[in-house]
């Protein structure tokens, strides 16, 4: 006999993992509160048939009705998992009786009380097959049926029965049975049987069930009746049921951690040549995915619950979920689902497989969401185990040095990147506005930092506040200012281009008392330059370049014309810049008097607008339209 008809439970506290509707069962058998119909709906092989045919045993027990049958009276041993049967409980196929005919024969019959129990009891299978004109044929018994009669309907498919046969019953719902449930029920039944058993072979006969307990024990008896000497080995249920070997999933995960194509297309040639189901194998390495996100996301999984696997097992599989980042794992069980999707009904399951392979090693192959995060995954995890290395000190230039064409001083140490913009970019620019100077390093020689994966816009912030404390302005000379001046406006020019350029013909004429004094050519680019902020921007760029933090002061250039340039500097010679700059004691210059135009100014050029085109600007008349 099957194991499943061999161990039918009896009674309810034997039914297994369906205790919410076992409980409440018992406590209206105990109160003596039992309805008149009752609807069990839940998946196959849950106990829904057998746990009406244990109702109808305890209402017809002598004792009862009662939630623990006697086992000893006429009813009990014909209503027994393997007894005859009794003539007061009848069962029905509603696939082949579900007709108007037959629901009609079954009303008339309902008339006639049991013969010799307390209850006729009719146990409706497969209720949903049932058809509209039947249930409609029906539902008058079911509504007010006589005092002697109870019906139970069964079902897979609940939403197909009529809602008005629902509306009159008490609906009970079966559940799957849990993996760790259906191994100690199965444990149970290898003891009985005198067979042994190893629990990692349990583990997979409850995974083939798939929280049937009537598929589960069908699957052990599978297993046990080729079994050798050895008992339920783990080898031999593999072998049998056709499951996927977890070596070939452990080395598939290895593969794809080391993002080693030739190990993971091994693999799939492995599967093929076994003889594999590749949709099995593809459906075990969905489910190994699933448990190393859980493992990843709920270290503690298994003390939950979540994951059910022998202690060995569960230990590679933890070490397996650390070697990857959630959105990679995510990915990879995306690309698996797809796969499996797509092997259904395929006609070169291998070629299948093999580009299921290439998708999960290649990231980048993929445009979508999922495929940057993995790669963000990936990257970040590289960043994490690189090593960090050391960066020398650029050497100081001394204190007093003399500017010269052929090699300007280098700054302190090396220029920081304005907020915003590459740390490389900056220090390139630097180094090619003043030749001599030693370059910075390349960002790919110092560890790489978060800041430095930002990209730059058009529209620069304001600055920020410089986080390492500046070296006194004592130690520079204006010489050292007008010598990086180049310099110093390319960096203007990454945080404001207007401000690069109204400073583009400045110059620095003096520096007193960490005051630099920058000289302009126009009196209203003056107070435009302050106004604006301007300022502020010069100081940071000069903080950047030179290391130096001075307070910048706008003037207006004595001459009314400077003659220095971004590109190229230029002798001061302004009466502050004759001064000695390197005094500290020396009073700031005065700033003069803007000098606004008036009508009556001795120096106005009375020139037409022709003359003065023609001879500043070297225009040439074509004519001249007469009025």
């Amino acid at each position: 006999m099957a194991l499943y008809r061999t161990y039918r439970p009896a009674t309810l506290d034997e039914v297994v993992g369906q205790d919410h509707v076992t409980g409440p069962l018992r406590r209206a058998l105990a109160n003596d509160r039992v309805h008149h119909a009752y609807l069990f709906s839940g998946p196959r092989g849950c106990g829904k048939t057998s746990t009406a045919r244990i109702l109808a045993r305890s209402l017809n027990c002598e004792q009862g009705p009662t939630p623990d049958p006697c086992g000893e009276c006429q009813s009990c041993l014909d209503l027994a998992p393997n007894g005859p049967g009794s003539i007061d409980v009848i069962e029905l196929d509603a696939a082949s009786h579900g007709g108007v005919d037959d629901t009609r024969e079954l009303r008339e019959r309902a008339m006639f009380a049991p013969a010799a129990s307390r209850y006729k009891v009719y146990i409706i299978d497969e209720a949903h097959m049932v058809t509209t004109q039947g249930f409609n044929a029906l539902l008058k018994l079911v509504e007010e049926p006589p005092e002697h009669v109870r019906f139970i309907f069964a079902t897979t498919e609940v939403e197909k029965v009529l809602p008005t046969i629902r509306s009159r019953t008490h609906n009970y719902t079966f559940r799957l049975v849990p993996n760790k449930g259906l191994q100690q029920h199965l444990a149970g039944v290898c003891d009985k049987e005198g067979m042994p058993y190893e629990p990692e072979a349990l583990a997979l006969v409850a995974r083939a069930g798939a929280g049937s307990v009537r598929d589960s024990l069908s699957v052990l008896g599978q297993v046990m009746s080729g079994a050798g000497p050895e008992g339920v080995t783990y080898s031999e249920a593999v072998a049998q049921l056709g499951m996927t070997d977890a070596a070939l999933l452990d080395d598939t995960i290895t593969a794809l951690a080391d993002h080693d194509g030739a190990s993971m297309f091994t693999v799939i040639d492995r599967v093929i040549d076994a003889g594999h189901d590749p949709r099995r194998f593809v459906t075990d390495l969905l489910e190994r995915f699933r448990d190393l996100i859980v493992l990843h996301s709920v270290p503690n999984a298994a003390e939950l619950g979540l994951i059910e696997a022998p202690e060995d097992r569960l230990a590679s599989e933890i070490e397996q979920s650390q070697r990857f980042g959630l959105a990679e794992l995510t990915r990879a069980a995306d690309v698996t689902s797809d796969a499996l999707s797509d092997l259904k009904g395929a006609t070169a399951p291998r070629l299948h497989l093999e580009l299921m392979a290439a998708r999960l090693l290649l990231p980048a192959a993929d445009t979508d969401e999922a495929a940057m995060r993995a790669r963000l995954d990936q990257l970040e995890r590289r960043v994490a185990s690189a090593p960090v290395h050391a960066v020398a000190p650029v050497a100081a230039p001394p204190d007093k040095a003399a500017p010269s064409t052929d090699a300007a001083p280098a700054p302190s140490a090396a220029p920081a990147a304005p907020a915003g913009e590459p740390a490389e970019s900056t220090s390139t620019s630097a180094a090619a506005a003043a030749p001599g100077r030693r370059r910075p390093p390349k960002l790919s020689d110092v560890a790489p930092s978060s800041a430095s994966s930002s990209s730059a816009a058009d529209d620069r912030p304001e600055p920020a506040a410089s986080p390492e404390p500046a070296p006194s302005s004592g130690s520079q000379s204006v010489d050292e200012f007008i010598s990086m001046w180049p310099a110093v406006l390319e960096a203007v020019k990454s945080y404001s281009k207007v401000a690069w350029m109204s400073f583009s013909s400045s110059r620095p004429v003096s520096l007193s008392n960490g005051e630099l004094a920058v000289a302009v050519g126009d009196a209203g680019t003056v107070k435009g330059l302050v106004s604006s902020g301007h300022d502020e921007r010069l100081r940071q760029a000069i903080l950047d370049v030179m290391r130096v933090d001075v307070k910048v002061s706008v003037i207006l250039a004595p001459d009314k014309a400077v003659p220095v340039t971004a590109s190229a500097p230029a002798p001061a010679s302004a009466p502050e810049a004759a001064a000695s700059p390197e005094s500290d004691d020396a009073p700031p210059p005065p700033a003069p008097e803007p000098d606004a135009p008036s009508m009556d100014d001795a120096d106005m050029d009375d020139a037409s607008g022709i003359d003065l085109a023609l001879r500043e600007f070297g225009a040439t008349q074509i004519g001249e339209i007469e009025h």
